[in-house]
């Protein structure tokens, strides 16, 4: 078995819609999401064994995304916890999925997304788009759809 080209996923070929006080918006101004999760262990050690354990005890989400400088979203975000105190906690729905490719579609929810980090003023006289980097943490998070598992090639010919 092999992995053929057309079966790998493009990084283009992805939708994302976070979900922000009941309201849906497409992230179309998004050009890069990572959301990550670290177990959280302990080491442990016991009798009759020299060398430490570890025990997972949980785990921490963190995450950043790039996205152009078309929204004020975040800053909206971030003014109603630096002037109001109201943290904002939303979800983000990662689909992806590349037509030309044989395994479907797999999508994410990152859930109670807090961001951490945002630019709220910039510029840059040497840049063609304005960019800006969100960091994030997150406690939770859903697989609703799964890849199909690669099946072996039939009668490829040859060697």
């Amino acid at each position: 078995m092999f992995l053929q080209a057309k079966d790998t996923i493009s990084g283009q070929e992805a939708t994302a819609y976070a979900t922000i006080n009941g309201e849906v918006e497409e992230m179309f101004y998004a050009k890069k999401f990572e959301a990550k999760l670290k177990k959280n262990k302990k080491e442990m050690r016991t009798l009759g064994k020299r060398g430490t354990q570890n025990k997972a005890n949980g785990f921490t989400g963190t995450g950043s995304m790039t996205i152009y400088s078309v929204t004020s979203k975040f800053r909206e975000i971030m003014l109603d916890y630096t002037k109001n105190g109201i943290d904002t906690y939303f979800d983000i729905q990662v689909s992806n999925m590349d037509p030309s490719s044989s395994i479907g579609k797999q999508t994410t929810v990152v859930k109670n997304v807090n961001i951490d980090e945002l630019t709220i003023a910039a510029f840059d006289v040497d840049s063609e788009a304005l960019e800006e980097e969100v960091t994030f943490t997150f406690d939770d998070w859903d697989l609703q759809d799964k890849f199909t598992a690669l099946k072996a090639p039939t009668n490829q010919g040859g060697n």
